[in-house]
């Protein structure tokens, strides 16, 4: 049953109350309540309004196919901004919704204090909007096609930028602003393009650093201020059900949700409420897990190493500086590659060479296959990447449609 606006908005009052009261502090929200077709499409899309594009639509279909089954529902979306707006779904129930807003204003407090999100801009829906607008001005003046080409090329390189832009030492890291400044022949709406998606990538960057920090911080505060509510018994066994559910683990994968709460939960534990506040304003995801991992922890959420054995998976170590430090791996860089533009006139030629920063993991070849050629469709010249396969320095290069590599 969906729940009633005016006790909603009671309910949501009373949380905004406790959450002051506990020390937490946000942009002014503004809540929305939406039907589920427009929350996925939130979803999808990862803003209100964005420009339009086929992955998106992707991304739609398999977040509804996923909920049709069961698999995962989307119970709000939260913007950091300012003021920070929440959309809630208004399919759920009024203690669902009592939750999500819990849930929000502890993420709305952490947009406005965490490090990381101190230089994004907070007026991004605007910026966004017109980006998208100006999209349709080309896709009308120019057509579908040809726009929407460049949009899957630049979309390819827009996550390798560096998330700390200032002097900038060779090798070049930020790989969308080394083509915008170098690349030969691109037109102005090309660059447009190009520029407005590495300014998108640099504002969904510190989500995606601090994505179990955030999420733990969220997640902590709606277990506290809920409880504060003195729920009838029926609504607190509910709530239970809700909470256990949100921090349940995933199969086959690590729950953000689950490790974030019981870190903090760890850190007050040991440290205080003091200490907590200090994690949410200077911590990132790498340095939560550097710095409070515990074997404790580790042992309690049964937290092992996997790796595939004749075609099954097994656990391959239980000791917890393992766990760790795969972890720290997987995080580093948001699990990105590191590849670097080394030289924008390879061999005298025009011709564009990037590094890959092999750590021990090698490139899927079928994607470094598809990336090269949308690389390629931006500096239109030949484009090589060296990077190593079999344990050999290889460089692939793409001609266009045609991808070739040898050895060093």
């Amino acid at each position: 049953m969906a729940c009633d606006l005016d006790r909603l908005g009671e309910a949501v009052e009373a949380v905004v109350r406790r959450a002051r009261a506990a020390g937490l502090d946000f942009f002014p929200l503004r809540f929305e309540l939406c039907p589920p077709d427009v929350l996925y499409t939130f979803g999808a899309y990862g803003m209100p309004t964005r420009f339009s594009h086929w992955s998106f639509g992707k991304a739609y279909h398999l977040l509804k196919s996923q909920a049709k089954l069961g698999l995962t529902k989307i119970y709000e979306l939260v913007i950091n901004s300012d003021p920070c707006h929440a959309f809630l779904l208004e399919s759920n129930s009024l203690l669902e919704n009592t939750l999500v807003a819990a849930h929000v204003l502890a993420h709305a407090d952490f947009f406005k204090h965490n490090w990381r999100f101190q230089s994004t801009n907070r007026r991004m829906l605007h910026s966004m909007s017109a980006f998208a607008e100006r999209v349709r001005r080309y896709e009308e003046r120019l057509g579908r096609g040809p726009v929407e080409r460049f949009l899957d090329a630049a979309l390819a390189v827009a996550e390798q930028i560096d998330p700390f832009p200032g002097p900038r030492p060779a090798p070049q890291r930020d790989l969308p602003l080394f083509l915008l400044e170098r690349a030969p022949e691109l037109a102005d709406w090309e660059r447009d393009i190009l520029a407005s998606l590495r300014e998108e990538a640099l504002y969904f960057r510190p989500q995606m650093e601090t994505k179990i920090l955030n999420e733990g911080w969220a997640t902590f505060w709606h277990v506290r201020l809920l409880r504060e509510l003195d729920l009838p018994p029926a609504q607190a066994v509910e709530f239970a059900r809700m909470h256990a559910a949100v921090i349940a683990p995933h199969p086959h994968q690590l729950n953000p949700y689950r490790l974030g709460y019981h870190l903090l939960e760890s850190i007050e534990a040991r440290y205080g409420r003091e200490r907590l506040f200090e994690v949410r304003t200077l911590e990132t995801d790498v340095s939560l897990v550097r710095n409070y991992l515990t074997p404790e922890l580790c042992q309690a959420l049964n937290l092992h190493v996997y790796a595939q054995q004749n075609g099954q998976w097994q656990v391959a170590a239980t000791d917890w500086t393992a766990v760790r430090d795969l972890l720290l791996r997987q995080l580093e860089n948001c699990g990105l590659p590191y590849i670097y533009a080394e030289d924008d006139n390879y061999q005298g030629r025009g011709e564009l060479y990037l590094r890959h920063g092999y750590d021990g993991v090698e490139l899927d070849v079928t994607h470094l296959t598809h990336a090269l050629r949308h690389v390629h469709h931006i500096w239109r010249r030949p484009v090589h990447l060296e990077t190593v396969q079999g344990g050999r320095n290889t460089v692939y290069t793409c001609h266009g449609e045609e991808v070739t590599s040898r050895v060093l």
